[in-house]
């Protein structure tokens, strides 16, 4: 496999949703560190973004009555709103000029995980969105700061219900945990003296809002892995990811969810090294650089958006323009992933998760409800006697296999099967 090729993919489908139709191809010709430095520099303004227009998301007040007409026409609001900011999201992703902030946006969604399932108004999810959005590429610190702030995670996490009488854990054990300092490195008595930091939050639902109860809050020392202090929730930030094991930590969550879910993260990943200033993006734009981006033992599988994202970018459509919302949002669904929505706390899973039989007759019949509603005008402009090739630079693919290039010859007199072909194939659904 031409290395050029497989690291030029890599950079597009990992650091971004895919290429758009001639950017691989362009790339190719620009060259690796051209494209790297362009691909990882975010501009002031992504006009492509720019022009999704945001969705109206306003405050719906409290919960009515039960059996009442105005339950009902606030149930039909919540849905509508939850409809419309998954839509805008989905449209961002697809739309962006520049696909690295989205990219970041997304993987920060999986990181912080909260689900509007319990939730369950817009306002508090569309804030934590922006909210990750302008943390995506920035200090990670200052990020953990804002994250305890936030609504949606507060009462995702039962943080609101935390009062020194009851401290509540849970909010403590997944901040260590599962987003700064990962698994094995605090103990049960860390858990009991975070949750008692932690107490004091209050939040109001319907407007996405975080205030400190000093009335409930414990401002007693604790003892905390090994310090003895009063915590702020700001001064718990500084602490936690001060530590090297946040550095550890994000360094194997970036492996994982952009390097490779089966590999092991070797010491040498130079992500860690330049999260030492807790910069993202000095961690992101190492690890898009480190040698593992070379390794063709380092494949990742697309996860079902990431998939559909790619595949819309790769087909010229826009998720807001296709046939029923609702049919756009059952497929994702039977795919087994939708923004908003993640399973738990630990965000989706990864890997062969998305490789069973079920999935990929759910994307089999995806992908062929968004070819019926593409002009395919980027693989038809191709000369059929170079399709079969140069289709892998339409989709930013690295190199077909053998038996994939025998399946698209056999569909050259169809676009639409050829299409479906390639969109399903293995070396798509897996960025190698």
């Amino acid at each position: 496999m031409n290395a050029a090729r497989l690291e030029t993919s890599r950079l597009f489908h990992r650091f971004g949703f895919g290429p758009r139709p001639g950017e691989y191809a362009k790339a190719l010709k620009t060259g690796l560190p051209i494209t790297r430095t362009s691909l990882l520099t975010p501009p002031a303004i992504d006009n492509g973004a720019a022009s999704v227009k945001a969705p109206a998301i306003k405050d719906l007040g409290k919960r009515p009555a039960q059996k009442t007409v105005a339950l009902v026409e606030f149930n039909i609001a919540v849905t509508t709103q939850i409809r419309e900011m998954t839509v805008w999201w989905l449209d961002r992703m697809v739309a962006s000029d520049h696909g690295l902030t989205e990219r970041m946006t997304w993987f920060w969604h999986g990181h912080w995980a909260t689900s509007i399932d319990k939730v369950n108004y817009a306002l508090p999810m569309y804030i934590q969105n922006n909210l990750l959005r302008s943390n995506a590429l920035g200090n990670f610190t200052s990020f953990t700061k804002s994250m305890l702030n936030d609504c949606a995670l507060q009462y995702w996490l039962d943080g609101q219900d935390s009062t020194p009488a009851a401290p509540n854990e849970n909010l403590g054990r997944e901040l260590m945990e599962l987003f700064v300092l990962g698994v094995n490195r605090y103990t049960e008595d860390d858990v009991k003296a975070i949750s008692r930091a932690l107490t004091g939050y209050q939040v109001v639902l319907n407007s996405g809002t975080t205030v400190i109860n000093p009335k409930r809050k414990d401002s007693n020392p604790v003892v905390l892995l090994g310090k003895t202090a009063a915590f702020t929730g700001d001064s718990l930030a500084d602490f936690l990811t001060s530590r090297d094991d946040c550095a550890t930590f994000i360094s194997e969550r970036l492996w994982y969810r952009f390097i490779s879910s089966t590999e092991t993260m070797p010491a040498t990943f130079s992500a860690k090294n330049a999260f030492n200033g807790r910069s993202i993006s000095a961690a992101v734009q190492a690890m898009a650089s480190d040698s593992s981006m070379q390794d063709p033992n380092n494949s990742l599988v697309k996860s079902p958006v990431e998939w559909f994202v790619s595949a819309c970018r790769a087909l010229e459509i826009l998720p807001s323009n296709l046939e029923t919302t609702s049919q756009l949002l059952n497929h994702l669904n039977k795919l087994g992933q939708t923004p908003f929505l993640p399973p738990n706390v630990g965000g989706w899973p990864a890997a062969q998760a998305w490789l069973t039989s079920a999935t990929a007759q759910y994307r089999l019949a995806c992908a062929t409800w968004l070819i019926k509603q593409s002009s395919l005008k980027a693989l038809t402009d191709i000369a059929v006697e170079d399709r079969v090739l140069k289709s892998a630079d339409w989709l930013g693919v690295a190199e077909w296999s053998a038996r994939t290039q025998a399946a698209l010859r056999n569909s050259l007199d169809n676009p639409a099967q050829f299409a479906l072909m390639a969109l399903c194939s293995p070396e798509y659904i897996v960025s190698a």
